[in-house]
């Protein structure tokens, strides 16, 4: 899945006309890099690979004052048949990316119980704090009028699936520090 591919065709298909550096500080603005996975940098070549496939195409270049020149894109109707087929894999399948938890459970568990315990604790706590993060972000984009009710929603799925960890630590963590016989 691209998901560098349908952040700019989304962005080109909801906001309409945009140049490359506001796709740029959108990116930045939402931090989609860290909780997305979306590499900034990369967008630029993003749009010239979606323009050489016909998906997107530059409609005006301007250039303001002494400001480097700067190409305007939209998105075309094959661009809207790739953002809609995007969008459905992104939304009705499954993906499981790397997850390191798992991987230093399963091939890591030489040691001490008591220090894996201790390492089991410490990300309790870091996930509780990332909660509160993220739900203290929210109610202050809320209450600033940044973003509406699905913006909101997104940031509770986060916080819930940070939850959702956090229940399965306290369920199986004397399971997971247990010493095996």
């Amino acid at each position: 899945m691209n998901l560098s591919r349908l952040m700019v065709l989304g962005l080109l298909g909801s906001q309409g006309a945009l140049y490359g550096h506001q796709i740029k500080l959108i990116a930045r603005d939402t931090e989609v890099a860290q909780w997305g996975g979306i590499g900034i940098g990369a967008l630029y070549r993003e749009l010239r690979v979606l323009g050489d496939e016909g998906l997107v195409r530059a409609v005006a270049v301007e250039q303001v004052g002494r400001r480097p020149v700067r190409t305007v894109y939209e998105i075309t109707d094959a661009g809207r048949r790739e953002l809609r087929g995007l969008r459905e894999r992104a939304v009705c399948e499954l993906r499981f990316g790397p997850d390191p938890l798992s991987v230093a459970l399963l091939f890591g568990r030489v040691g001490d119980p008591a220090e894996l315990a201790g390492f089991l604790a410490q990300r309790r706590e870091v996930l509780a704090a990332t909660i509160a993060d993220l739900d203290a972000e929210r109610d202050e984009h809320l209450a600033q009028g940044r973003i509406a009710a699905l913006d909101a929603a997104l940031f509770r799925r986060q916080a819930m699936l940070l939850e959702a960890e956090m229940r399965w630590l306290d369920e199986f963590g004397p399971v997971i520090t247990a010493k095996e016989e």
